[in-house]
């Protein structure tokens, strides 16, 4: 995984973790280029398109769009099935996630987006291994 981002329908950017080295005002212009590309993007095509040399995998939900940019060999379903559990792993958490649940509690985002992905990998993709696991970090606060 090169990056994941997580932008509203109005291009704001609500979550964004890099796993490569880019410049601030190159990271800018990726999430303007990747906003663009799956705001308006028709419905019925699929999740996946093509970005410069490597391809976005999205899912909207609600108002949120979930986008992770991957090498072009890399299986698409499969990141698409870990953008799910990713905000399965965010509703049971928040209990009935929202938008503003992400701005105010975002170091507790990140911190289960640490839990499931880690440098660029997926690092656990057990849904109970993680929830224990921020349970534990709750217990410490």
């Amino acid at each position: 995984i090169r990056f994941i981002l997580l932008q509203n329908r109005q291009g704001k950017t609500r979550l964004a973790k890099y796993y490569i080295p880019l410049e601030e005002s190159e990271k800018h212009k990726v999430e303007y280029e990747v906003h663009r590309l799956v705001v308006n993007r028709d419905p019925k095509f699929t999740n996946f398109v093509e970005f410069r040399t490597h391809k976005v995998i999205y899912r909207r939900y609600a108002g949120l769009f979930f986008s992770l940019c991957v090498d072009i060999t890399d299986n698409e379903l499969a990141y698409l099935e870990s953008i799910h559990l990713f905000v399965e792993i965010l509703d049971h958490f928040f209990s009935n996630v929202c938008e503003l649940d992400l701005v105010f509690n975002f170091h507790k985002v990140y911190l289960i987006l640490d839990e499931f992905i880690l440098a660029g990998e997926l690092q656990e993709t057990s849904k109970r291994a993680i929830i224990e696991r921020m349970g534990e970090l709750e217990k410490q606060e």
